[in-house]
C-alpha cells in the first residue's frame, strides 16, 4: 500500500480543448474548493491545478497562461498539436506523477461534481490508491445517449474488457498507480479500460452530474462511436475470434448443403452445375472466414504489441 500522508500534495489534471467559454469559471471554483481544503488541512498548501491545452485553435491557451500569471493554483501544458482527449489526459498524468502525492482528472466543462473531491481524498486515506468518481444516474442525457451508454458498458464487458460502469475519466490515482500507469505502452489509448488493470485497492464514489455550464460538448457522436470501437479494439480480439466461430459455423453449415445437395442430385431434383456450385459458395465462404479468423488473431496480437508510435509532444511547460 503507498504511503498514506495526512496532507497530500494534490494535482488537479484538466485536459482541455477549446474550452475558453468555461475556463475562468472552471478555475474560480476549484480556486475556491482548492482555498477550502488546504485551510482544512486536507491537502498541501502547494497544491495545484495543470491545465493541459489539446491543440486549441480558440483562447484557450492564452488563458491558462493569464492564470498562471494572475492566480495561485494555476499551472500550464501547452500540446504541439491536437492528440485528442485522453492522449491529453495522459500527458497532464505523465507531467504531474512526480510532482504531487495525489491526482485527480476532471473535464473542464463543470458537468463533474468537484464537491465530491474531499470524499475522494478521504477514500484515499483509507487506503486506496484508485478512486473512481461514478454517476448515480443519467436523468441530464437524452434517451439516445442513456441507451447506447448501457449498451456500450454491456459489450464492453461481453468482450472482457474490464471497466466500471458509469465511470468516465473522473478519478483519483495515487502517485505509485500514476507510476504503473506510465508504463503501459499502448498507443490506441482507451484509459478507462487501463486504469483497471493496475490492480490496486480501488473504491467508488457516486455524484450527480451537471449540465454543461457553458460551450459545446467535444464529444459528438462520431467521436464517440470512435471512441467505442477503440476501446473494444484495445482490449479485445474477441471481435476477430467472433470471426473464426462465425467461419466454422458456415463450414458446418456448408456439410449439411453438400449433404442435402448430393441427396438431391441423386433424386434428379437438380439442373446441370447447381450441386457444384452451392456446395463451393457456402464451403468456400466458411473456409475463408475461418482462414481471415486465424490470420486476424496473429495480426490482433501483433497490433496490440507493436504501437510504438509518440503519445504527445510538448511545447511549452508552466509549473
Amino acid at each position: 500500500m503507498s504511503e498514506i500522508l495526512s496532507s497530500p500534495l494534490l494535482a488537479v489534471v484538466v485536459p482541455c480543448y477549446k474550452e475558453e467559454a468555461v475556463l475562468h469559471e472552471t478555475h474560480i471554483r476549484l480556486s475556491l474548493l482548492f482555498d477550502r481544503l488546504i485551510t482544512d488541512g486536507t491537502i498541501a498548501p502547494e497544491s495545484y491545478i495543470l491545465y493541459v491545452n489539446d491543440g486549441s485553435t480558440d483562447r484557450t491557451w492564452p488563458i491558462i497562461r493569464e492564470l498562471h500569471a494572475t492566480t495561485r493554483y494555476a499551472r500550464g501544458l501547452n500540446l504541439a498539436g491536437n492528440v485528442g482527449h485522453q492522449n491529453a489526459l495522459l500527458a497532464g498524468l505523465t507531467t504531474v506523477k512526480e510532482r504531487c502525492d495525489i491526482a485527480i482528472s476532471i473535464d473542464a466543462d463543470l458537468q463533474d461534481d468537484i464537491n465530491v473531491i474531499p470524499d475522494m481524498i478521504a477514500a484515499y486515506r483509507e487506503g486506496n490508491d484508485i478512486v473512481y468518481g461514478v454517476r448515480r444516474e443519467r436523468k441530464t442525457d437524452t434517451l439516445f445517449k442513456r441507451t447506447t451508454a448501457l449498451g456500450f458498458y454491456r459489450l464492453m464487458q461481453l468482450m472482457g474488457v474490464k471497466s466500471v460502469y458509469n465511470h468516465a475519466d473522473y478519478r483519483l490515482m495515487s502517485r505509485r498507480a500514476l507510476q504503473h500507469l506510465c508504463r503501459f505502452r499502448e498507443r490506441n489509448l482507451f484509459l478507462r479500460g487501463l486504469v483497471p488493470l493496475i490492480g490496486y485497492r480501488t473504491a467508488n464514489v457516486y455524484y450527480n452530474r451537471d449540465k454543461r455550464f457553458a460551450g459545446e460538448s467535444k464529444y459528438p457522436l462520431r467521436k464517440m462511436l470512435n471512441f467505442a470501437v477503440d476501446g473494444i479494439t484495445s482490449f479485445s480480439v474477441k471481435p476477430v475470434r467472433m470471426i473464426f466461430w462465425m467461419g466454422c459455423i458456415f463450414i458446418l453449415i456448408a456439410l449439411g448443403v453438400t449433404a442435402w445437395t448430393l441427396y438431391s442430385y441423386c433424386l434428379h431434383n437438380t439442373v446441370p452445375g447447381w450441386a457444384s456450385l452451392i456446395i463451393s459458395i457456402w464451403l468456400v465462404g466458411g473456409v475463408v472466414l475461418v482462414s481471415l479468423g486465424i490470420v486476424g488473431e496473429y495480426i490482433g496480437k501483433i497490433y496490440i504489441e507493436v504501437k510504438d508510435r509518440p503519445r504527445y509532444n510538448e511545447e511549452e511547460l508552466l509549473m
